[in-house]
This record gives C-alpha cells, sequence and structure tokens, in this order.
C-alpha cells in the first residue's frame, strides 16, 4: 500500500495556524494585536548564519494585521526561548 506524500511547497513557507505569543501594536495603523490571537501564518526556516543556534533552527512567522494588512515578521530565538520582533 502505497500513501501518497504531501508536496513541499516550492518556497518553502508553510502554512501554520499559531497564538501571537505576546502582544503586537502595529506600526502603521498603531491597532493592537493582542497575546493569544489566532492567525494563519506562514513559516519558513532562516537562512544564513543567523539561521542555526547550537544547531537548532530558527523559524521566521509572517501574519499580517487585521486592520490595515501590514506584514508583520517575527523570529523564534532559541538562546532565550522566546520569540524575536523583527518587523512591523
Amino acid at each position: 500500500l502505497l500513501v501518497p506524500r504531501s508536496k513541499k511547497p516550492k518556497d518553502d513557507l508553510v502554512t501554520v495556524r499559531m497564538m501571537l505569543p505576546f502582544s503586537i501594536q502595529c506600526s502603521t495603523c498603531s491597532s493592537f494585536l493582542y497575546r493569544g490571537r489566532k492567525f494563519n501564518s506562514k513559516k519558513e526556516a532562516v537562512k544564513g548564519i543567523e539561521g542555526k543556534y547550537l544547531g537548532i533552527q530558527r523559524f521566521r512567522f509572517y501574519i499580517k494585521c487585521s486592520d490595515c494588512a501590514r506584514p508583520i515578521t517575527f523570529l523564534t530565538d532559541p538562546k532565550n526561548t522566546d520569540y524575536e520582533m523583527e518587523s512591523g
């Protein structure tokens, strides 16, 4: 019995349903997105020198502001077991 494999996206972005790990204020429209809010986000592995910390892969998440649709990005931070705000 053969099981079909899922195809990996060409741009390495994977859609993930997640909750915000911290509260965010949009830098464009100044609206607040509170911790625990659910979003469909895009996840990608960070490339280059900053892509790994002690062999642990770092990830970048893309979400959109629910009011103005501006993209917001944040990274995992395995050094501090936290998240790091990148833009938005």
